[in-house]
């Protein structure tokens, strides 16, 4: 057990010189090699879901512009035919595409030749309502898909989990990585003239701080999603989640000549309690769900920044590691074939 006055001194060279303790040495590779090895797979899944931060909203307008008002009879396929080619001449009627409902418009598609032309008509008139929208669901659901199980369906969840764990570890060691000490942190916190290669790391440290809290909370909640108990125990120790129940009314028989029978009360919503808040919470902060769209925009920039961190990781690992052992490789075989 390390004595008071060395646990003293150690802390004063943390403070003051953190570098050259055995503590950020190993931190800080465990950082790099993790954040090479995760970074592809943060990139992959912060990008996919800045992609679909707005979702919900674009089905919303999507979903009033193939809108109609629903008439007695809809037009048959020649009468539609009819009324398409006139406005697209030479374009043949190869397929329709009903709504679902009787108040949304068809798809259709026209072919002339090797063109083709993908819009939305209201089947009572023949009315052009602009170009088709199967594609932006297509696309959306392959971007969901491939933020939430990576297209692997539920082993791809399960990754997601691990991976959102892994993340959430790998900003910590980044923050051990980042201090400075004492008399250079606010110089640590933005980005610095010089050579390219300081302006490399600068990037790196000031973005990887000021995101911090962000990427630490979609790693946690995305490991939420998948393993919730956990989370829910935890948080089942300081405050309850489910509210307690409410008093049942006793149900009474009512006499034999009464053809009545008592009503059961209206149930009311239960206010949450704090930890359902919290819990309620981690949705919330993970699609950006609250505030309206300034929020989302905000949450789509910020989903940009692991880009951002491995980009300049990569240059940095290149530089330190890469090109001296390439440059030392390429000496040594100079040398060796000096007669």
């Amino acid at each position: 057990m390390p004595s008071p006055g060395r646990s003293r001194m150690w802390w004063r060279q943390w403070m003051t010189r953190p570098q050259s303790t055995w503590l950020r040495k190993a931190i800080f590779q465990i950082h790099l090699w993790a954040g090479l090895a995760l970074g592809l797979y943060i990139t992959v899944v912060c990008v996919s879901g800045s992609a679909v931060v707005f979702r919900n909203d674009i089905y919303n307008a999507l979903a009033k512009k193939i809108q109609i008002k629903p008439e007695e009879r809809a037009l048959t396929r020649y009468d539609l035919e009819r009324v398409l080619q006139q406005r697209y001449p030479g374009f043949a009627l190869h397929d329709v595409t009903s709504g679902r409902n009787a108040d949304e418009a068809s798809e259709v598609l026209l072919v002339r030749g090797r063109s083709e032309i993908r819009r939305l008509v209201n089947p009572y008139t023949g009315e052009d309502r602009g170009p088709a929208v199967s594609q932006w669901y297509r696309v959306f659901r392959w971007l969901s898909d491939l933020h939430g199980s990576l297209l692997l369906g539920t082993n791809g969840m399960m990754v997601n989990a691990i991976g959102g764990a892994l993340t959430a570890a790998l900003c910590l060691t980044g923050l051990v990585v980042w201090w400075p000490g004492v008399a250079n942190w606010r110089r640590s916190l933005g980005i610095h003239r010089g050579g390219w290669k300081r302006m490399t790391w600068d990037l790196h440290s000031a973005v990887g701080f000021w995101s911090f809290a962000f990427l630490f909370m979609w790693g946690a909640t995305g490991a939420y999603f998948v393993f919730p108990q956990p989370f829910r125990a935890t948080i089942e120790l300081f405050t309850p989640i489910n509210p307690p129940r409410s008093p049942q009314m006793q149900y009474q028989r009512p006499p034999e000549a009464s053809t009545t029978f008592p009503l059961a009360p209206p149930r009311r919503r239960r206010p949450l309690t704090l930890g359902g808040k919290i819990v309620r919470g981690f949705s919330l902060a993970h699609y950006g769900n609250f505030s309206g769209w300034p929020v989302k925009a905000l949450w789509v920039l910020l989903g940009l920044v692991p880009l951002v961190l491995w980009g300049s990781a990569l240059v940095m690992w290149w530089n330190r590691v890469v090109w001296p052992a390439v440059r030392r490789i390429r000496t040594e075989a100079s040398i060796g074939a000096t007669p």
